[in-house]
């Protein structure tokens, strides 16, 4: 980091200075909110969460070699210098937007319903074929998770790669006023959220919130066979660049060969820029399912834009590697274990069973509550039991109360496809040695707060 001394910082959150006045030049090295992981020279910043509250910290950090902290309340009888502001989490966001105002830096921002991580994961691997990148890592994509991304940016970075998540009106909003993106791909609208978002509807009138903060020669990219970002035909004046398979768009794809696990093959076009001329690559996509193909189309549009060479694009491309818990494909020896277990809805869990359906012998989908859909959660439950037994999946395993639902889908299909429900992992674990076979295709998948990690592991370790 650099540029922000304590007087800087104090400015910046409207927050007042108390200590020696002889340190206010003195700049930061870092900024943490984790006792565990400050530095020397770093800023605290306590936040108070619904079990710990970070201020019960601050004479620890400080005697670790914090530089400095703030505060929501007056210190008394300390030697270290602090910041007194009304609000540590609005100061954590006021300080991360006038670093990232003061950075001569280019900011993509990725948002959308179902695919934001691999999205941001392709578009960074692209990007980093030619350009010092720094992506959102793990899901440090909220209100707290993006300003100590955007705290991570240093002078050798050229362009930051963030994924921007929300469940709640109001809350792209001031993600944009923090990120302030050059470039903003929306991946889809889908029906994740709909307990606080209501509609697909509201969704998009969320989602959209990332045009608030963009500048006058921002790009806004968007994937033109959703059939509601496609009612988007002008943004500040500018038209989107749409891509796309199933409808005409500047960007698209063709020759799209499916590989089943081994991911696909595709040919995708690129328009003309003011500064690059028409192009085609071939993708080379190692990562499975037709969605990736929709990230590649992301991904080469952005290389594209920003200047890379085609032969750059399609390396960049071709060198993307899964994220554990994102159609992370594991091989154990006895199965094959498709690890998509991060977080779950309607459209994503889809996308998923499409994937395992192309693998070959026996398969079976693992598969838990899907959470945050509203009043039709149990029909969105139900709809998925109908696909997976239509998919042709021959073991669906169903943990949870709305997990139910999909059992009892897959079940009155007429399919003749055997589903199980289980009340909860640790039941499921105990009948697992009976249920899977040498050769299956397994793919777990549920909500974030189901923990569905611990199945996988299971299957790790029981199966190694």
């Amino acid at each position: 980091m650099k540029g922000l001394s304590l007087e800087t910082i104090a400015s910046a959150c409207g927050g007042t200075y108390v200590g020696d006045p002889s340190l206010l030049g003195r700049e930061i090295l870092g900024v943490a909110i984790d006792s565990r992981k400050i530095q020397t020279d770093f800023l605290f910043i306590p936040i108070k969460g619904a079990r710990v509250d970070g201020h019960d910290f601050i004479g620890q950090v400080m005697e670790s070699g914090a530089l400095c902290t703030l505060s929501e309340h007056p210190l008394s009888d300390v030697s270290y210098p602090y910041i007194q502001v009304s609000s540590t989490t609005q100061a954590l966001k006021d300080i991360a937007k006038y670093y990232r105002t003061h950075l001569d830096i280019k900011v993509i921002g990725i948002t959308g319903s179902v695919g934001k991580t691999s999205t941001k994961e392709m578009i960074a691997s692209v990007l980093s074929q030619k350009y010092h990148v720094l992506k959102t890592e793990g899901n440090y994509n909220n209100e707290i998770g993006l300003p100590l991304t955007i705290f991570r940016l240093t002078e050798e970075h050229e362009i930051a790669v963030l994924e921007m998540g929300i469940d709640h009106f109001g809350e792209m909003h001031r993600l944009a006023d923090i990120a302030q993106p050059d470039i903003c791909v929306i991946t889809n609208i889908g029906y994740a959220h709909l307990e606080n978002l209501g509609s697909r509807e509201g969704i998009l009138k969320a989602k959209t919130e990332i045009f608030d903060h963009l500048g006058p020669d921002s790009c806004v990219i968007l994937n033109g066979d959703d059939d509601m970002l496609r009612t988007i035909s002008d943004v500040q004046g500018n038209r989107p660049i749409f891509f796309g398979i199933d409808t005409a768009a500047p960007v698209f794809a063709s020759h799209i060969e499916d590989r089943g696990l081994l991911g696909t093959l595709c040919r995708i076009q690129l328009p003309q820029t003011s500064d690059a001329p028409e192009i085609s690559v071939t993708a080379d996509i190692t990562i499975p399912g037709k969605h990736m193909v929709y990230n590649a189309m992301a991904g080469a549009c952005i290389g594209h834009l920003l200047g890379l060479s085609k032969q750059e694009i399609e390396d960049g491309i071709h060198a993307l590697t899964p994220v554990s818990g994102r159609n992370h494909l594991i091989q154990t020896g006895y199965l094959s274990v498709i690890d998509d277990c991060y977080n779950a809805n309607p459209a994503s869990m889809k996308a998923s069973l499409d994937v395992l359906s192309s693998a070959p012998g026996r398969t079976v989908a693992i598969m838990g509550d899907m959470l945050e859909l509203g009043k039709d959660e149990k029909a969105l439950h139900y709809e998925i039991g109908e696909y997976a037994a239509r998919k042709g999946i021959d073991l669906i395993i169903c943990i949870g109360e709305l997990a139910s639902e999909i059992c009892r889908g897959a079940s009155n299909t007429g399919f003749g496809t055997k589903a199980l429900h289980f009340d909860s992992k640790e039941a499921f674990l105990e009948n697992m040695p009976s249920l899977l076979q040498k050769g299956d295709t397994v793919l777990v998948k549920a909500s974030n707060s189901m923990k569905f990690p611990e199945i996988v592991n299971a299957l790790r370790e029981f199966y190694a």
